[in-house]
């Protein structure tokens, strides 16, 4: 079926667009009343993540009141190391706990392969679900967490502000830290390749914690491992080749590297310039982002300046995909969403 609004695709693909299209990360999320409704109908989390019905009913959820440019699929980056038997659960207020964290080189050693098609079905039945309910409107956005953000979750048994037992672990043991990060990539690549088979148009890889590494630990403990997944995506084997994207938070410092790493987009925080990124890297990749996510506290004309002077930053040639420069939060005004889409709309149109 062929797309009615491909823009997300053209603009990844550097190539012209009418309007800069723009969707928003965890757009699909708790700022919605009727997202909070469907959450309570679920019970907890996990089994909104597992329901394919449920998580297709909230992912378009937000097309239904904004006139995004894509749709994202509603799952979480730790579905992986959940499916590795680590005992995930979610702590109201305190995030992701994992009950069997990874703690030894017999951890690692033992540590299953997921095989998408079967541990992680629901994911793939939701994509299918989705890309059917869509009908062409827009595309989906598949994805997962980078080999090294996963890591962090598994070796520290949940959310951290140090990350000083994985940290420990790389630096003690970096032979150990590259086999457990070989699992998760293998793992990884599986698990794209299959919600690319079931239906997802972009693919895209969140680095959350690739900020928070040295530069040479950096080239080698994450970007080296995202290289490998997006060398190994099937992207060309449907009927539209399927674009990429890397976000990696906190990672402004080495958008050249990230430039040459064969995705074609990178996602950009709100601590970086996108006009001095954009001169960094030239038509190299699109760039995606990048307004602070805090200026939708403020009012629709202070949200509407913003996201001129973000689309005048970045100018007028092909390669940008509005989005924020991280997730919208929880307490977020849906009428202040609004307003950002539609001035996004209005103000990238071409005459």
């Amino acid at each position: 079926m062929a797309l009615q609004n491909d823009s997300l695709i053209r603009a990844l693909l550097k190539q012209p667009v009418n309007r800069t299209p723009v969707w928003m990360m965890r757009q699909a999320g708790r700022y919605l009343p009727e997202y909070r409704k469907v959450r309570a109908q679920a019970g907890s989390f996990m089994n909104l993540c597992t329901n394919p019905e449920l998580a297709c009913e909230v992912t378009l959820q937000p097309l239904e009141r904004f006139d995004f440019d894509a749709a994202i699929l509603f799952s979480d980056i730790l579905t992986i190391p959940d499916a590795m038997g680590l005992g995930l659960s979610f702590v109201e207020g305190e995030g992701p706990r994992f009950a069997r964290p990874i703690a030894s080189a017999t951890d690692v050693k033992q540590l299953p392969i997921p095989d998408p098609t079967i541990e992680l079905q629901y994911v793939t039945d939701a994509v299918s679900l989705i890309r059917r309910e869509l009908g062409g409107r827009v595309p989906l956005i598949g994805f997962s967490g980078s080999p090294w953000t996963l890591a962090t979750y598994m070796v520290e048994g949940g959310s951290s502000k140090t990350f000083k037992k994985v940290k420990a672990l790389m630096y003690e043991q970096p032979q150990l830290m590259h086999q457990l990060l070989e699992k998760i990539t293998r793992s990884v690549e599986l698990y794209l390749n299959a919600q690319i088979a079931a239906g997802a148009q972009v693919i895209m890889l969140f680095d959350t914690w690739g900020g928070v590494l040295s530069t040479e630990a950096y080239q080698a403990f994450s970007l080296d491992y995202a290289k490998q997944i997006v060398a190994n995506l099937e992207t060309e084997s449907s009927d539209q080749r399927v674009p990429t994207v890397l976000f990696s938070k906190g990672g402004g410092q080495w958008l050249e590297l990230m430039a040459g790493a064969g995705f074609d987009g990178l996602g950009l925080d709100w601590q970086t310039d996108i006009g001095q990124a954009r001169a960094r890297v030239g038509n190299r990749v699109a760039l995606q982002g990048n307004m602070d996510p805090m200026v939708l506290y403020a009012s629709p004309e202070v949200i509407t300046d913003e996201v001129k002077r973000v689309l005048d930053k970045f100018g007028r040639e092909p390669g940008h995909v509005f989005n924020l420069g991280h997730g919208v939060l929880p307490d977020i005004n849906p009428e202040h969403v609004k307003a950002m889409v539609d001035a996004v709309h209005k103000y990238s149109r071409v005459p």
